[in-house]
């Protein structure tokens, strides 16, 4: 369905948008391939991988809308994966990462109205569900925008939708290379937060491939959650270096023991398909889709009252040898 089509990517220097580039240049026929971002360090030097013809390059933030606009004209679909997303960062610098993932949402929002896309999917996380960090609370507001944007289109074709899941093998930033430094470092010891603490895990692979596929199965106004495995920081530890000690440092600011992506309170708007979740608007669309039934023919039923899809009570668990295999796959990729 990428075949000559033209697709954006804000944020796209970053980890997931070098893994789709990839992905869709091996698999499709795409018309171009534009790279949204503010880094031009970033973006040149991934310019020197990815220089098919299909491939442009565009400077720009997000909170610049007027830019955006000009970006998209002539795009057919849309993936927002530009945040800022640090916990404690945010925490400590609240109104940047508020002027990036809320207000740079809308102004994606708007530009993708205006230049007439076909669909958009924003990434999310599961830090948005009942979020207790800034970060967390900044993604809710940006997945609350683009669900109603989906009132807003009128007789456009535009059609807006959200991908969440957890944290994701490899990408930069996260626990994963930071514990493989400190063991290419020469560590002693391992830091944990807390030996309870449990995180769902995706590769970047397979975040790439559940987007792409809800881009076929998109009514408009859903949140998409894949079933996905979870384990404990204390079984990664084990998996990246069984023969170091761990030493307990406490949580960071923000941080949960466990993270929820369906929560408690959106079970009468979940459905459960062979595969994922779909969690319905709360608002009522004018076109009234049937969310149990996608356009892939795929067929969802509600989930049981009360259900909450969470890292501490997921059913699939990796223990260390599923999570070196992760590993391995999600470095592979």
């Amino acid at each position: 369905m990428l075949n000559n089509k033209s697709i954006l990517i804000t944020g796209g220097t970053g980890s997931f948008g070098k893994q789709f580039v990839k992905t869709i240049l091996a698999r499709f026929q795409p018309k171009k391939v534009i790279i949204y971002s503010r880094d031009e360090l970033k973006q040149y030097d991934m310019a020197q991988i990815f220089n098919a013809s299909q491939m442009r390059y565009f400077i720009g933030d997000v909170r610049d809308q007027s830019r955006l606009k000009q970006a998209m004209d002539g795009v057919d679909y849309v993936i927002h994966a530009a945040a800022l997303k640090h916990v404690p960062v945010a925490e400590y610098n609240p109104m940047e990462c508020i002027k990036t993932n809320i207000y740079g949402a809308e102004n994606v929002i708007q530009a993708a109205l205006a230049a007439g896309v076909e669909k958009v999917i924003a990434l999310s996380t599961d830090k948005a569900a009942n979020p207790i960090n800034l970060y967390g609370a900044t993604k809710l507001a940006s997945d609350k925008l683009f669900v109603a944007a989906n009132n807003m289109v009128g007789e456009r074709k535009t059609q807006f939708s959200v991908v969440r899941y957890g944290n994701v093998v490899g990408s930069r930033g996260s626990v994963i290379p930071f514990f493989q430094k400190l063991l290419n470092d020469g560590a002693t010891e391992l830091p944990i937060t807390d030996e309870r603490m449990t995180r769902f895990w995706i590769t970047l692979q397979q975040g790439v491939d559940f987007v792409i596929k809800n881009f076929e199965r998109m009514h408009g106004g859903e949140i998409f959650v894949p079933k996905i495995p979870s384990a404990t920081i204390v079984a990664l530890a084990s998996a990246m270096a069984p023969s170091l000690p761990m030493k307990i440092v406490g949580i960071r600011p923000g941080e949960k023991l466990h993270e929820v992506m369906c929560p408690f309170d959106d079970s009468h708007l979940t459905l459960a398909f062979h595969d994922h979740f779909v969690i319905k608007p709360s608002i009522v669309f004018n076109t009234r889709p049937d969310f149990a039934c996608n356009n892939l023919g795929e067929i969802g039923v509600p989930v049981v009252g009360g259900f909450e899809y969470s890292s501490g009570t997921n059913t699939e668990v990796l223990d260390v040898e599923g999570l070196r295999l992760l590993i391995e796959q999600g470095y592979e990729a």
